[in-house]
């Protein structure tokens, strides 16, 4: 009996020991052995200067009186800080006008691109084997390479004869130009949702209006988080559509208005660099707080399956 056992008795000892012996050959390499990737530690350094750099210049130019200001030292550590230029700044751009105008065309370029593109996405991936829907989006994204100079002339005219040279036709113009590439992270995205869900929808006795709505849409909100923060970067900073388009001066978007200090008070660098920064913080902030929905929504539309 001792006999028999024995031989069973070290297999099952061996036995055991494997997980020790795996534990052991799986266990990672320390984080200090790792080589550098020197030559993209070495590029990344280097972007993150040129973006950096001219941050820092705004922030202390900004923060610098008058007489620190014509110094000739633009690197220099404003001391005292001042923050006379901010005063100046608010009052001579009309910033909380200015900031009421950009947030309105903002946040309906914002909108209407999200839904406007959603809906256009949905169709053409549902429907990709028909031909209407497949060159209707060939069509869109030509688009993409039509940039707004080349048909500025005809947009100007177009919004003037039919009373949209406002920030209304600011926002239908820039929710146009922003569709093409929308509709491009859309149609991706909704090529990663099986249509098993729609089906089940549909047997339960639901339409497509009420599965877009209940149960599409919803499943769109980190592509969604990604378009709406292209469009609203886009909206934002654009300068050439709003001064073009919009006729009346007192309506123009901050943007616009950062023009006053290139002509008029171009000596007065303190109060526009205020500006600058005071137009640029609202970006900078929704970029920062919505990056992770960015990169997941490229990221999920990138994969199908």
């Amino acid at each position: 009996m001792t006999a028999v056992n024995q031989p069973a008795l070290a297999f099952e000892q061996a036995d055991l020991a494997l997980p020790d012996q795996r534990r052991t050959e799986r266990r990672p390499r320390r984080v200090g052995t790792e080589r550098i990737n020197w030559s993209t530690t070495t590029i990344l350094i280097l972007c993150s200067v040129t973006v950096l750099l001219p941050l820092y210049v705004t922030v202390t130019m900004a923060l610098k009186s008058g007489a620190q200001v014509v110094d000739g030292n633009a690197f220099s550590v404003p001391a005292p800080i001042s923050f006379d230029g901010f005063v100046q700044a608010w009052t001579l751009t009309k910033f909380p006008v200015g900031l009421a105008i950009s947030l309105l065309v903002t946040a309906g370029t914002v909108v209407a691109t999200i839904v406007l593109a959603a809906f256009a996405s949905y169709a053409i991936a549902r429907n990709w084997d028909r031909k209407l829907f497949r060159y209707s989006f060939f069509y869109l994204l030509a688009a993409m390479f039509i940039p707004f100079p080349v048909v500025a002339l005809p947009q100007i005219q177009l919004t003037g004869r039919v009373g949209l040279d406002n920030p209304f036709g600011v926002i239908i113009l820039a929710t146009m130009f922003q569709l093409s590439f929308s509709v491009l992270l859309f149609t991706a995205f909704l090529r990663s949702i099986p249509l098993e869900l729609e089906e089940s929808a549909r047997i339960d006795g639901a339409t497509t209006w009420q599965t877009f709505w209940r149960l599409i849409f919803p499943l769109l909100a980190p592509m969604s988080a990604t378009v709406g923060i292209f469009a609203f970067l886009y909206a934002w900073n654009d300068f050439m559509m709003p001064s073009l388009i919009i006729s009346d001066p007192a309506m123009q978007t901050l943007p616009v208005r950062q023009n006053l200090f290139q002509t008029q008070f171009s000596n007065n660098y303190n109060v526009a660099f205020a500006s600058y920064l005071m137009a640029m913080a609202p970006a900078i902030v929704a970029y920062l707080f919505t990056q992770r929905w960015v990169m997941a929504g490229v990221t999920q539309g990138a994969v199908k399956g």
